[in-house]
């Protein structure tokens, strides 16, 4: 998984929020996040995953936000995934925004993530990342933007809480060898200013809960 991270005026991500929501922010900035992975052994509870249908590429663009409680956590503005069961099924019970692209990862001296919506507009990105050495002492913000533990969602109008469990992140520093992206203007985001800020993980294990209306 690699996570990039570009900062917005928290007024620019407010105005992307549903009511009842408010921008989390670190040092008075707000941050969006486009985070491509490789979905491995995705299964449904105890059911066992099916060969050849539950290891993916997945592409996320969220943000940080504070929900009508108080607490803090993520805000997709979407998901973009190689697996249309999951696109089908995820929707359906999380009501979060994904879509079904026709993805790729190549890992070698570098990892290339590619991602193509293959419904409506040919949205997606190009990203070529070189993965560097551990980083054995993260920055509070990379522990700010990678250690939250609910997603903030809406179904059927009302506003519902999804629990998220998994250890912390273990952070590899990394750098931009390629970046083409249109998802972020697609979400209604401004073109950002500068590189992002980036971040590289052998990945965790992770578990999804069922929705809670907040």
């Amino acid at each position: 998984m690699t996570f990039l991270h570009w900062s917005y005026e928290p007024s620019v991500v407010q105005a992307l929020l549903p009511d009842g929501f408010e921008a989390d922010t670190f040092d008075g900035r707000a941050w969006v996040g486009m985070t491509p992975f490789v979905m491995s052994d995705f299964r449904l509870g105890p059911i066992r995953g099916v060969p050849g249908l539950s290891t993916f590429p997945e592409t996320n663009v969220r943000t940080y936000a504070r929900g009508p409680d108080g607490r803090d956590g993520l805000w997709f503005f979407s998901l973009e995934a190689a697996s249309l069961p999951l696109v089908v099924g995820a929707s359906t019970l999380y009501g979060v925004p994904y879509r079904w692209a026709a993805m790729g990862v190549d890992r070698g001296d570098t990892v290339r993530y590619r991602s193509r919506r293959r419904v409506g507009a040919p949205l997606g990105h190009d990203i070529t990342v070189r993965v560097g050495e551990p980083d054995h002492h993260p920055a509070p913000l990379d522990d700010w933007l990678t250690g939250r533990w609910r997603a903030w969602t809406r179904i059927a109008g009302r506003r519902c809480a999804v629990p998220v469990h998994h250890e912390p992140w273990p952070l590899w520093h990394a750098t931009v060898v390629d970046l083409h992206q249109s998802l972020l203007p697609a979400a209604g985001l401004p073109e950002p200013h500068g590189p992002p800020r980036v971040r590289h993980s052998p990945g965790v294990h992770s578990r999804l809960g069922l929705p809670r209306p907040v």
